[in-house]
């Protein structure tokens, strides 16, 4: 019963109901307790180091609000003048709390990086904090717990299926994002600008989104007058997402297609049907496993011949856009036939986001 109560508890939208499992629950109990008031025959996991208790928890929240409270202030007037409706709020500014806060039109999206020093009650009671604090109410709290690694797991894993989502704006143009089903919501915000290099190069180019997601960067290029997009993701549903965007902004038709397959299969196809593009952004997952094809992808190992699979698909003097979010990326660029190798990170992280290395970004021209 305990067991059940928890893992309902955990599904909840707004995560507010504070229900232990039960080791969690004894180890808090007996937290102030000398060892030998807890009883031999009842077995109690080992005190993790640090372990961060319900006083420090309220400190931690405080701290919490706080600091949103200022950053909003400042923010949300700056980008309210600019049209965007989505920012970060919070990244992991203050050491003890591991957490990051993401704004949407109203909503926030509170999730903290996993460790063994808190318990289940920890991150609902940062997030209603944090709510209190740019009062909104507890309905537009959305939570989620991250891992710093992901080697073994799926890059986007479902959480929910209520497959509700809304509209929300990034100067002229609109995506759709959903904050309960997945760990992503649909848009990463820390490419915003990013988003407005591609749409400055796209005038009167042919553009292929490589390892699409939802189709921002799609859209990015068609509004800035791109000949034709090609939009590539392996999954169906993101696939249909990034239509769904494109039709959003009014941007739909006949020169902008989408393909549902592996990258590798459609680079090979695209190379022996002679299809060139002028301009391409890559952002791939840091890692990928295919258990159909019984392979696997590694951004550190993989990147120098994914690139040059691209390169092959390129018009001579083409620009090529390569981003990885990987927090431990190693670069091997050498060797590539390209020119003008450029990293533009520090031109792509946008003021909001204090890891100014949420990712990296470089620009490469064919040769």
């Amino acid at each position: 019963m305990v067991k059940r109560g928890y893992e309902m508890a955990s599904n909840k939208r707004y995560g507010i109901i504070f229900l232990f499992c039960l080791q969690e629950y004894d180890l808090m109990k007996n937290y102030s307790k000398p060892k030998h008031f807890i009883s031999q025959h009842h077995s109690q996991p080992p005190i993790p180091k640090g372990f961060v208790t319900p006083e420090k928890t309220r400190e931690h929240a405080v701290m919490l609000a706080n600091r949103i409270r200022k950053r909003f202030r400042h923010l949300s007037r700056k980008f309210k003048r600019e049209g965007i409706d989505c920012f970060r709020l919070y990244d992991w500014d203050i050491k003890e709390v591991r957490a990051v806060v993401d704004w949407y039109a109203g909503h926030i999206v509170v999730a903290e990086y996993i460790r063994l020093q808190t318990g289940p009650e920890y991150l609902p009671h940062i997030a209603r904090a944090a709510a209190e604090a740019l009062n909104i109410p507890l309905r537009n709290i959305h939570l989620r717990r991250r891992q710093t690694k992901t080697q073994d797991g799926p890059r986007y894993k479902k959480l929910a299926s209520k497959g509700k989502r809304f509209q929300v704006r990034e100067r002229d143009l609109y995506f759709w994002v959903n904050l309960d089903d997945f760990l992503d919501t649909g848009l990463f915000s820390d490419h915003r600008d990013t988003r407005m290099i591609v749409r400055q190069m796209s005038k009167g180019k042919d553009f292929l989104n490589l390892f699409s997601y939802t189709g921002s960067f799609t859209c990015a290029a068609a509004a800035g007058g791109a000949c034709s997009t090609v939009t590539v993701d392996r999954s169906e549903m993101y696939t249909q997402w990034a239509k769904d965007n494109l039709s959003l902004n009014g941007l739909s038709g006949p020169q902008h297609h989408f393909v549902q397959s592996d990258a590798g299969k459609f680079l090979e196809q695209i190379s022996r049907q002679g299809k060139r593009f002028a301009l391409a952004l890559v952002d791939p997952p840091s890692f990928f496993q295919d258990k159909q094809e019984n392979k696997a992808f590694d951004i550190n190992r993989d990147h120098p011949a994914l690139i040059r699979d691209v390169l092959k698909v390129m018009a001579r003097g083409g620009v090529l856009l390569f981003s990885t979010n990987h927090q431990r990326f190693e670069p091997q660029l050498e060797g590539l036939p390209v020119k003008d190798l450029t990293e533009l990170t520090p031109d792509t992280i946008p003021e909001d986001y204090r890891n100014r290395q949420v990712h990296r970004c470089w620009r490469m021209t064919v040769i």
